[in-house]
């Protein structure tokens, strides 16, 4: 997400908390850029953990990304 676009949530969530509030467009427009932030977060936090390895009590390197798929196997 850009910054330009991170202003514009910023923006929003100021004139939301004033006492002319958002118009009902404003507040679809600010819902679909939460979610695309949201997304964005996700996909990043997702690609910082595929790249995390943990070292086990016995010595074996796990990755992180397959640890969701161990825990619903067992």
């Amino acid at each position: 997400m850009n910054e330009e676009k991170i202003q514009r949530i910023n923006a929003l969530y100021k004139k939301s908390k004033s006492p002319e509030g958002l118009t009902p467009e404003e507040s679809e427009e600010q819902q679909a850029l939460r979610r695309e932030y949201i997304e964005d977060f996700k996909r990043n936090l997702r690609g910082t953990l595929d790249q995390v390895d943990i070292k086990e009590k016995d010595g074996s390197i796990t990755h992180a990304k397959d640890i969701p798929n161990r825990h619903k196997k067992g």
